[in-house]
């Protein structure tokens, strides 16, 4: 079945839309986990953190990812402020993210689908890669990309250095550690999001992998329906579970590969 065939049997539409209590949720994910990692840190207890820094890094992701796709709920400007935000914090240029998640979505597995690099190496490649996957996505943006998106990349990358240089001035300890352990998930970026849910799905790549599961889901933070995401992108996150649902009612043939 082709991905428009899907389109039209799959009723989606209705799901664009979020409520008030939906769009809280969407733009506000992040600021627990952030906030209680950074209490322990500041107690150096840094053990207790780290889980806790991971689900910020992961409710990070999927609030940017919300953001490339315009479904966070917010208008234009907060979610440019939201991208710009999650820049500094994540140690990256989120908008050198988005052009190249773009690009991933419109050119998935072929040879213009920079992001997508690392789906077609074995695991242990994709994280060794992760460092040149980091810096490619930056590169390719400032090579390609329109105006406006460079001048995005080159004022999140000079913030990051600003957020920095302040930090290790004033030796301010848990956003130090908070910058460390943000790099670390940067570098992972190639395995968990990328190879995790595309390897080898090249025959088909708009059928990207997927996750059942309700504690696997639950644990994610719903991030791994991928293959919901790439057939219908303009979904927001937090209604993917009912998409998958929606899906599997629908398509009970539809080979879903599992993420893990």
């Amino acid at each position: 079945m082709t991905h428009t065939e899907i389109l039209r049997t799959v009723k989606w539409k209705d799901l664009q839309q979020l409520s008030i209590r939906e769009m809280l949720i969407e733009n506000n994910l992040t600021i627990p986990w952030a906030l209680i990692s950074w209490l322990f840190v500041f107690y150096d207890y840094y053990m207790l953190a780290l889980p806790f820094s991971a689900f910020f890094f992961l409710t990070a992701l999927r609030q940017v990812h919300n953001g490339f796709h315009n479904s966070l709920g917010t208008n234009k400007t907060l979610t440019w402020l939201s991208l710009y935000i999650n820049s500094i914090l994540m140690m990256v240029s989120i908008h050198a993210v988005k052009y190249n998640h773009i690009r991933h979505h419109k050119y998935c597995l072929s040879e213009e689908d920079y992001e997508g690099k690392s789906a077609g190496m074995t695991w242990y490649g994709a994280i060794l890669y992760g460092p040149v996957h980091m810096f490619l996505i930056h590169k390719v943006t400032l090579q390609l990309a329109n105006k406006k998106y460079v001048r995005n990349v080159l004022l999140e990358l000079f913030s990051v250095a600003v957020f920095v240089s302040i930090i290790f001035y004033f030796n301010i300890t848990f956003l130090i550690y908070h910058c460390i352990v943000m790099l670390i998930g940067e570098f992972l970026m190639a395995f968990f999001a990328v190879w995790t849910v595309h390897h080898d799905t090249h025959d088909s790549p708009e059928i990207a992998r997927t996750q059942r599961g309700t504690w696997k889901n639950k644990l994610t933070f719903s991030m791994f329906y991928h293959l919901e995401h790439h057939l219908f992108p303009a979904v927001p996150t937090i209604k993917l579970p009912e998409l998958a649902k929606r899906i599997d009612d629908a398509l009970p043939e539809l080979d879903k590969k599992q993420t893990f």
